[in-house]
Protein backbone atom coordinates (compact mmCIF):
# COMPACT_ATOMS: atom_id res chain seq x y z
CA UNK A 1 0.00 0.00 0.00
CA UNK A 2 2.98 1.94 0.45
CA UNK A 3 4.00 2.17 -3.05
CA UNK A 4 0.51 2.70 -4.18
CA UNK A 5 0.70 5.75 -2.22
CA UNK A 6 3.68 6.99 -2.70
CA UNK A 7 2.68 6.51 -6.94
CA UNK A 8 -1.00 8.86 -6.04
CA UNK A 9 1.78 11.49 -4.55
CA UNK A 10 3.83 11.50 -7.26
CA UNK A 11 0.99 12.29 -9.73
CA UNK A 12 -0.64 14.67 -7.78
CA UNK A 13 2.40 16.71 -7.72
CA UNK A 14 2.95 16.59 -11.14
CA UNK A 15 -0.89 17.58 -12.06
CA UNK A 16 -0.03 20.88 -9.52
CA UNK A 17 2.89 21.95 -11.46
CA UNK A 18 1.41 21.84 -14.68
CA UNK A 19 -0.45 25.23 -14.45
CA UNK A 20 -2.53 24.69 -17.88
CA UNK A 21 -4.15 21.03 -16.50
CA UNK A 22 -4.29 22.91 -12.62
CA UNK A 23 -6.62 25.85 -14.40
CA UNK A 24 -8.75 23.00 -16.71
CA UNK A 25 -9.06 20.57 -13.67
CA UNK A 26 -10.54 23.31 -11.16
CA UNK A 27 -10.83 26.75 -12.55
CA UNK A 28 -12.83 25.51 -15.88
CA UNK A 29 -15.69 23.96 -14.11
CA UNK A 30 -16.53 26.59 -12.16
CA UNK A 31 -16.45 29.18 -14.60
CA UNK A 32 -18.92 26.68 -16.17
CA UNK A 33 -21.24 26.36 -13.35
CA UNK A 34 -21.12 30.12 -12.45
CA UNK A 35 -21.66 31.15 -16.56
CA UNK A 36 -24.19 29.05 -17.24
CA UNK A 37 -26.03 29.02 -14.09
CA UNK A 38 -26.17 32.80 -14.65
CA UNK A 39 -27.77 32.61 -17.76
CA UNK A 40 -30.38 29.80 -16.52
CA UNK A 41 -30.77 31.97 -13.42
CA UNK A 42 -34.84 33.03 -13.60
CA UNK A 43 -35.33 36.75 -13.92
CA UNK A 44 -36.81 36.51 -10.14
CA UNK A 45 -33.37 35.65 -8.74
CA UNK A 46 -31.39 38.44 -10.38
CA UNK A 47 -33.71 41.11 -11.99
CA UNK A 48 -31.78 44.44 -12.31
CA UNK A 49 -33.12 47.36 -11.77
CA UNK A 50 -33.74 49.89 -15.37
CA UNK A 51 -30.97 52.56 -15.04
CA UNK A 52 -32.78 55.79 -15.85
CA UNK A 53 -31.21 59.69 -15.81
CA UNK A 54 -34.16 61.94 -13.81
CA UNK A 55 -34.29 65.59 -14.58
CA UNK A 56 -37.12 67.72 -12.26
CA UNK A 57 -37.62 70.43 -14.46
CA UNK A 58 -40.17 71.75 -11.99
CA UNK A 59 -38.50 71.60 -8.76
CA UNK A 60 -41.90 71.55 -6.91
CA UNK A 61 -42.86 69.17 -3.72
CA UNK A 62 -45.00 66.79 -6.38
CA UNK A 63 -41.98 66.74 -8.41
CA UNK A 64 -39.40 65.78 -5.86
CA UNK A 65 -42.49 63.46 -4.37
CA UNK A 66 -42.38 61.19 -7.87
CA UNK A 67 -38.86 61.71 -8.26
CA UNK A 68 -38.32 59.92 -5.11
CA UNK A 69 -41.40 57.37 -5.78
CA UNK A 70 -39.10 56.50 -8.98
CA UNK A 71 -35.93 55.80 -6.79
CA UNK A 72 -37.21 53.77 -3.99
CA UNK A 73 -38.99 51.22 -6.07
CA UNK A 74 -37.74 48.19 -7.27
CA UNK A 75 -37.46 48.56 -11.06
CA UNK A 76 -36.00 52.00 -11.35
CA UNK A 77 -31.91 52.54 -10.84
CA UNK A 78 -32.07 56.77 -10.38
CA UNK A 79 -29.79 59.40 -11.61
CA UNK A 80 -30.48 62.78 -11.16
CA UNK A 81 -29.37 64.71 -13.71
CA UNK A 82 -29.38 68.39 -16.16
CA UNK A 83 -31.12 67.63 -19.46
CA UNK A 84 -28.18 67.83 -21.45
CA UNK A 85 -26.21 65.34 -19.00
CA UNK A 86 -29.16 62.84 -19.14
CA UNK A 87 -29.51 62.82 -22.79
CA UNK A 88 -25.61 62.23 -23.18
CA UNK A 89 -26.21 59.37 -20.62
CA UNK A 90 -28.76 57.84 -23.25
CA UNK A 91 -26.39 58.50 -26.45
CA UNK A 92 -23.73 56.89 -24.82
CA UNK A 93 -25.48 54.37 -23.29
CA UNK A 94 -24.64 54.32 -20.17
CA UNK A 95 -28.72 54.65 -19.21
CA UNK A 96 -31.73 53.31 -20.78
CA UNK A 97 -33.58 56.77 -21.18
CA UNK A 98 -34.16 59.94 -19.45
CA UNK A 99 -37.05 61.00 -18.06
CA UNK A 100 -37.78 64.48 -17.97
CA UNK A 101 -40.60 66.07 -15.34
CA UNK A 102 -41.59 69.16 -17.15
CA UNK A 103 -42.35 72.70 -15.58
CA UNK A 104 -45.86 72.44 -14.12
CA UNK A 105 -46.01 68.72 -12.88
CA UNK A 106 -46.66 69.34 -9.86
CA UNK A 107 -49.23 71.77 -10.15
CA UNK A 108 -51.36 69.43 -13.05
CA UNK A 109 -50.82 66.68 -10.58
CA UNK A 110 -53.10 68.54 -8.11
CA UNK A 111 -55.52 68.55 -10.54
CA UNK A 112 -57.59 65.27 -11.31
CA UNK A 113 -60.88 66.35 -12.78
CA UNK A 114 -59.84 69.03 -15.62
CA UNK A 115 -56.57 70.44 -17.01
CA UNK A 116 -53.53 68.85 -18.52
CA UNK A 117 -52.31 65.72 -16.86
CA UNK A 118 -48.21 65.82 -15.27
CA UNK A 119 -46.38 66.07 -18.19
CA UNK A 120 -43.00 63.88 -18.78
CA UNK A 121 -40.42 63.70 -21.48
CA UNK A 122 -38.99 60.14 -22.44
CA UNK A 123 -35.84 60.13 -24.49
CA UNK A 124 -34.67 56.60 -25.27
CA UNK A 125 -32.22 55.16 -27.40
CA UNK A 126 -34.34 53.57 -30.49
CA UNK A 127 -32.36 50.30 -30.31
CA UNK A 128 -33.56 49.61 -26.98
CA UNK A 129 -36.87 49.98 -27.92
CA UNK A 130 -38.25 47.22 -25.37
CA UNK A 131 -37.22 49.20 -22.75
CA UNK A 132 -38.56 52.35 -23.69
CA UNK A 133 -41.96 50.46 -23.63
CA UNK A 134 -41.25 48.87 -20.17
CA UNK A 135 -40.20 52.14 -18.56
CA UNK A 136 -43.37 53.49 -20.10
CA UNK A 137 -45.78 50.92 -18.19
CA UNK A 138 -43.52 51.58 -14.77
CA UNK A 139 -44.19 55.42 -15.05
CA UNK A 140 -48.08 55.29 -15.86
CA UNK A 141 -47.88 52.35 -12.97
CA UNK A 142 -46.77 54.49 -10.64
CA UNK A 143 -48.75 57.24 -11.54
CA UNK A 144 -51.65 54.93 -11.19
CA UNK A 145 -50.04 54.42 -8.00
CA UNK A 146 -50.27 58.00 -6.75
CA UNK A 147 -53.57 58.62 -7.86
CA UNK A 148 -54.85 55.95 -5.80
CA UNK A 149 -53.39 56.77 -2.68
CA UNK A 150 -55.14 60.57 -3.14
CA UNK A 151 -58.71 58.57 -3.71
CA UNK A 152 -57.95 56.33 -0.61
CA UNK A 153 -57.27 59.81 1.76
CA UNK A 154 -60.60 61.18 1.88
CA UNK A 155 -59.09 64.46 4.02
CA UNK A 156 -55.95 64.85 0.65
CA UNK A 157 -59.34 64.56 -1.54
CA UNK A 158 -61.42 67.27 -0.20
CA UNK A 159 -57.96 69.24 -0.84
CA UNK A 160 -57.99 68.38 -3.75
CA UNK A 161 -61.36 68.71 -4.42
CA UNK A 162 -61.68 72.51 -2.76
CA UNK A 163 -58.48 73.51 -4.77
CA UNK A 164 -60.37 72.21 -7.98
CA UNK A 165 -62.77 74.11 -7.27
CA UNK A 166 -61.03 77.50 -6.43
CA UNK A 167 -59.10 77.20 -9.83
CA UNK A 168 -62.48 76.17 -11.81
CA UNK A 169 -63.91 79.44 -11.76
CA UNK A 170 -61.20 81.54 -12.74
CA UNK A 171 -59.59 78.50 -15.54
CA UNK A 172 -59.76 79.98 -19.08
CA UNK A 173 -59.59 77.42 -20.53
CA UNK A 174 -62.97 75.91 -19.24
CA UNK A 175 -66.13 76.94 -21.49
CA UNK A 176 -68.94 77.78 -19.47
CA UNK A 177 -71.45 75.25 -20.88
CA UNK A 178 -68.23 72.67 -19.03
CA UNK A 179 -67.88 74.63 -15.72
CA UNK A 180 -71.28 74.63 -14.57
CA UNK A 181 -71.67 70.64 -14.46
CA UNK A 182 -67.68 70.52 -13.21
CA UNK A 183 -68.48 72.80 -10.46
CA UNK A 184 -71.58 71.10 -9.22
CA UNK A 185 -70.07 67.83 -10.09
CA UNK A 186 -66.97 68.33 -7.76
CA UNK A 187 -69.58 70.71 -5.04
CA UNK A 188 -71.17 67.57 -4.31
CA UNK A 189 -67.70 65.03 -4.57
CA UNK A 190 -67.09 67.60 -1.60
CA UNK A 191 -69.55 67.04 0.34
CA UNK A 192 -69.59 63.16 -0.05
CA UNK A 193 -66.22 63.43 1.57
CA UNK A 194 -67.38 65.46 4.19
CA UNK A 195 -69.62 62.54 5.28
CA UNK A 196 -67.68 59.89 7.68
CA UNK A 197 -67.78 56.28 6.29
CA UNK A 198 -68.41 53.14 8.19
CA UNK A 199 -65.59 51.97 9.45
CA UNK A 200 -63.25 55.19 9.21
CA UNK A 201 -61.19 56.07 12.28
CA UNK A 202 -62.08 52.39 13.75
CA UNK A 203 -59.81 50.48 11.17
CA UNK A 204 -61.58 50.03 8.46
CA UNK A 205 -61.47 53.45 6.25
CA UNK A 206 -62.95 54.15 2.82
CA UNK A 207 -61.85 51.49 0.59
CA UNK A 208 -59.38 52.22 -2.19
CA UNK A 209 -60.03 53.10 -5.92
CA UNK A 210 -59.43 50.40 -7.89
CA UNK A 211 -59.84 48.67 -11.36
CA UNK A 212 -59.88 45.75 -10.52
CA UNK A 213 -59.79 43.56 -7.18
CA UNK A 214 -57.60 40.35 -7.20
CA UNK A 215 -57.82 38.21 -4.67
CA UNK A 216 -53.93 36.75 -3.79
CA UNK A 217 -53.28 33.10 -2.67
CA UNK A 218 -50.19 31.57 -1.75
CA UNK A 219 -49.84 27.97 -3.54
CA UNK A 220 -47.54 25.53 -1.75
CA UNK A 221 -44.46 24.69 -4.08
CA UNK A 222 -43.82 20.69 -3.85
CA UNK A 223 -39.92 19.91 -2.65
CA UNK A 224 -39.56 18.27 -5.93
CA UNK A 225 -40.86 21.26 -8.05
CA UNK A 226 -37.26 21.86 -9.74
CA UNK A 227 -34.22 24.17 -8.66
CA UNK A 228 -34.69 27.21 -6.61
CA UNK A 229 -31.82 28.97 -8.74
CA UNK A 230 -30.44 28.44 -12.04
CA UNK A 231 -26.83 27.06 -10.18
CA UNK A 232 -28.47 24.68 -8.73
CA UNK A 233 -28.35 22.90 -12.28
CA UNK A 234 -25.65 23.96 -13.35
CA UNK A 235 -22.81 22.94 -10.13
CA UNK A 236 -23.71 19.39 -11.32
CA UNK A 237 -22.39 20.09 -14.55
CA UNK A 238 -19.50 21.84 -13.24
CA UNK A 239 -18.57 18.94 -10.80
CA UNK A 240 -18.88 17.11 -14.35
CA UNK A 241 -16.70 18.79 -15.90
CA UNK A 242 -14.13 18.84 -12.82
CA UNK A 243 -14.18 14.87 -12.92
CA UNK A 244 -13.47 14.69 -17.39
CA UNK A 245 -10.65 16.96 -16.70
CA UNK A 246 -9.50 14.68 -14.19
CA UNK A 247 -9.72 12.08 -16.30
CA UNK A 248 -8.03 13.48 -19.33
CA UNK A 249 -5.17 14.86 -17.30
CA UNK A 250 -4.48 11.29 -15.80
CA UNK A 251 -4.79 9.82 -19.02
CA UNK A 252 -2.58 11.83 -21.24
CA UNK A 253 -0.10 12.19 -18.12
CA UNK A 254 0.44 7.71 -18.34
CA UNK A 255 0.75 7.75 -22.05
CA UNK A 256 2.88 10.61 -21.36
CA UNK A 257 5.12 8.53 -18.75
CA UNK A 258 4.78 5.32 -21.16
CA UNK A 259 6.12 6.95 -24.03
CA UNK A 260 9.10 8.88 -22.17
CA UNK A 261 9.88 5.60 -20.46
CA UNK A 262 8.84 6.21 -16.97
CA UNK A 263 6.49 3.44 -16.37
CA UNK A 264 9.50 1.08 -17.85
CA UNK A 265 11.94 2.55 -15.48
CA UNK A 266 9.22 1.80 -12.42
CA UNK A 267 9.15 -1.53 -13.55
CA UNK A 268 12.27 -1.62 -12.84
CA UNK A 269 11.69 -0.89 -9.60
CA UNK A 270 9.88 -3.39 -6.81
CA UNK A 271 6.38 -2.50 -7.76
CA UNK A 272 3.99 -4.45 -9.55
CA UNK A 273 1.58 -4.05 -12.86
CA UNK A 274 -0.76 -4.04 -10.22
CA UNK A 275 0.58 -1.56 -7.52
CA UNK A 276 1.33 0.89 -10.53
CA UNK A 277 -2.06 1.08 -11.97
CA UNK A 278 -3.60 1.45 -8.32
CA UNK A 279 -2.04 4.38 -7.46
CA UNK A 280 -2.31 6.11 -10.92
CA UNK A 281 -6.09 4.99 -10.08
CA UNK A 282 -5.28 6.73 -6.21
CA UNK A 283 -4.06 10.11 -7.82
CA UNK A 284 -7.24 10.04 -10.13
CA UNK A 285 -9.51 9.73 -7.36
CA UNK A 286 -7.92 12.03 -4.92
CA UNK A 287 -8.31 14.87 -7.84
CA UNK A 288 -11.32 14.30 -8.37
CA UNK A 289 -12.04 14.83 -4.46
CA UNK A 290 -10.59 18.14 -3.84
CA UNK A 291 -12.43 19.05 -7.38
CA UNK A 292 -15.42 18.38 -5.77
CA UNK A 293 -14.64 18.97 -2.46
CA UNK A 294 -13.84 22.65 -3.76
CA UNK A 295 -17.13 23.12 -5.82
CA UNK A 296 -19.42 22.04 -3.33
CA UNK A 297 -18.00 23.90 -0.57
CA UNK A 298 -18.04 27.57 -3.23
CA UNK A 299 -21.57 26.26 -4.27
CA UNK A 300 -22.98 26.11 -0.82
CA UNK A 301 -20.62 29.78 0.13
CA UNK A 302 -21.40 31.76 -2.58
CA UNK A 303 -24.62 30.31 -5.07
CA UNK A 304 -27.11 28.74 -2.29
CA UNK A 305 -26.53 25.18 -3.69
CA UNK A 306 -26.74 22.73 -0.96
CA UNK A 307 -27.50 19.44 -1.42
CA UNK A 308 -30.47 17.89 0.27
CA UNK A 309 -28.96 14.76 1.34
CA UNK A 310 -25.47 14.84 1.84
CA UNK A 311 -25.28 10.86 2.26
CA UNK A 312 -26.81 10.59 -1.26
CA UNK A 313 -25.07 13.12 -2.40
CA UNK A 314 -21.80 11.35 -1.13
CA UNK A 315 -23.41 8.54 -3.37
CA UNK A 316 -23.70 9.75 -6.14
CA UNK A 317 -20.14 11.72 -6.31
CA UNK A 318 -18.67 8.03 -5.33
CA UNK A 319 -20.55 6.01 -7.97
CA UNK A 320 -19.38 8.72 -10.77
CA UNK A 321 -16.08 9.26 -9.33
CA UNK A 322 -15.57 4.83 -9.80
CA UNK A 323 -17.60 5.28 -13.91
CA UNK A 324 -15.00 8.12 -14.75
CA UNK A 325 -11.59 6.59 -13.48
CA UNK A 326 -12.74 3.50 -15.27
CA UNK A 327 -13.23 5.63 -17.89
CA UNK A 328 -9.59 7.29 -17.79
CA UNK A 329 -7.85 4.00 -17.19
CA UNK A 330 -9.99 3.28 -20.84
CA UNK A 331 -8.91 6.27 -22.63
CA UNK A 332 -5.04 5.64 -21.16
CA UNK A 333 -4.97 2.37 -23.05
CA UNK A 334 -6.30 3.63 -26.85
CA UNK A 335 -3.28 6.43 -26.97
CA UNK A 336 -0.03 5.32 -28.87
CA UNK A 337 1.21 8.90 -28.11
CA UNK A 338 0.12 11.85 -26.19
CA UNK A 339 -1.19 13.70 -28.91
CA UNK A 340 -3.32 10.68 -29.75
CA UNK A 341 -4.20 10.15 -26.14
CA UNK A 342 -5.50 13.67 -26.24
CA UNK A 343 -7.61 13.33 -29.55
CA UNK A 344 -9.08 10.15 -28.65
CA UNK A 345 -9.93 11.33 -25.31
CA UNK A 346 -11.58 14.40 -26.24
CA UNK A 347 -13.05 12.61 -29.11
CA UNK A 348 -15.04 10.84 -27.06
CA UNK A 349 -15.84 12.96 -24.02
CA UNK A 350 -16.96 15.96 -25.47
CA UNK A 351 -19.97 14.22 -27.40
CA UNK A 352 -20.54 12.17 -24.35
CA UNK A 353 -20.58 15.50 -22.18
CA UNK A 354 -22.83 16.84 -25.08
CA UNK A 355 -25.46 14.31 -24.86
CA UNK A 356 -25.45 13.88 -21.35
CA UNK A 357 -25.98 17.55 -20.85
CA UNK A 358 -22.85 18.50 -19.57
CA UNK A 359 -23.22 21.89 -21.90
CA UNK A 360 -26.92 22.03 -22.28
CA UNK A 361 -29.46 21.26 -19.32
CA UNK A 362 -31.28 17.82 -20.27
CA UNK A 363 -34.36 19.64 -19.75
CA UNK A 364 -33.74 22.10 -23.05
CA UNK A 365 -33.02 19.43 -25.57
CA UNK A 366 -35.84 17.95 -27.69
CA UNK A 367 -36.94 15.02 -26.85
CA UNK A 368 -35.13 12.35 -29.24
CA UNK A 369 -31.57 13.94 -28.06
CA UNK A 370 -32.63 13.66 -24.61
CA UNK A 371 -33.36 9.77 -25.23
CA UNK A 372 -29.93 9.37 -26.93
CA UNK A 373 -28.29 10.64 -23.70
CA UNK A 374 -28.93 7.86 -22.36
CA UNK A 375 -26.07 6.25 -23.75
CA UNK A 376 -23.69 8.31 -21.50
CA UNK A 377 -22.35 8.10 -18.37
CA UNK A 378 -22.00 11.92 -18.13
CA UNK A 379 -25.94 12.22 -18.39
CA UNK A 380 -26.21 9.44 -15.28
CA UNK A 381 -23.38 10.96 -13.34
CA UNK A 382 -25.46 14.29 -13.13
CA UNK A 383 -28.33 12.40 -12.49
CA UNK A 384 -27.61 11.15 -9.70
CA UNK A 385 -26.09 15.08 -8.55
CA UNK A 386 -29.25 16.37 -9.28
CA UNK A 387 -30.78 13.67 -7.38
CA UNK A 388 -29.03 14.48 -4.06
CA UNK A 389 -29.33 18.15 -4.44
CA UNK A 390 -32.33 19.25 -5.62
CA UNK A 391 -34.67 16.40 -7.33
CA UNK A 392 -34.93 14.84 -3.48
CA UNK A 393 -34.51 11.44 -4.72
CA UNK A 394 -35.31 8.51 -2.55
CA UNK A 395 -32.31 6.05 -1.52
CA UNK A 396 -34.15 3.42 -4.18
CA UNK A 397 -34.54 6.16 -7.03
CA UNK A 398 -30.68 6.81 -6.86
CA UNK A 399 -30.00 3.19 -7.52
CA UNK A 400 -30.43 3.46 -11.15
CA UNK A 401 -28.40 6.45 -11.83
CA UNK A 402 -25.85 5.13 -9.19
CA UNK A 403 -25.57 1.40 -10.52
CA UNK A 404 -25.28 2.26 -13.95
CA UNK A 405 -22.42 5.09 -13.44
CA UNK A 406 -20.81 1.86 -11.02
CA UNK A 407 -21.21 -0.76 -13.53
CA UNK A 408 -20.01 1.40 -17.09
CA UNK A 409 -16.68 2.08 -13.86
CA UNK A 410 -16.47 -1.39 -13.43
CA UNK A 411 -16.22 -2.40 -17.29
CA UNK A 412 -14.32 0.32 -18.49
CA UNK A 413 -11.63 -0.24 -15.69
CA UNK A 414 -11.40 -4.16 -16.80
CA UNK A 415 -10.87 -2.94 -19.78
CA UNK A 416 -8.47 -0.75 -19.47
CA UNK A 417 -6.51 -2.96 -17.24
CA UNK A 418 -6.35 -5.79 -19.71
CA UNK A 419 -5.55 -3.17 -22.76
CA UNK A 420 -2.83 -0.92 -21.57
CA UNK A 421 0.43 -1.23 -22.27
CA UNK A 422 3.20 -0.12 -20.05
CA UNK A 423 6.11 -0.21 -22.30
CA UNK A 424 6.43 1.58 -25.58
Amino acid sequence: MRYIWTLAQKDLRLLFRNKAALFFTFGWPLVIAVLFGAIFSSPDEHSPRIAIAVVDEDQTSGSREFTAQLGEGKDFNVLAAGRDAAITLVRQGERAAALILKKGFGEAGQRLFYGDPPKVELWSDPTRAAEAGMIQGLVFKMAAERFNRVFSDPGAMRGQVRQGLESLKSAPDVQDANRVPLTRFLNELDAFLAVPQPGQGGGGGRPQWQPIEIEEHAVARPPYAGPRNGYQVTFPQGILWGIISCVMTFSISFVTERTHGTLMRLQASPITRFQLLAGKSLACVLAILIVVTCLIVLARLGFRVTPQSFPLFLLAVFSTMIAFVGMMMLLASLGKTEAAAAGTGWAIMLPLSMLGGGMVPLFIMPGWLAKVGYLSPVRWGILALEGSIWRRFSLSEMAVPCGILVAVGVACFIAGVRWIRLDK
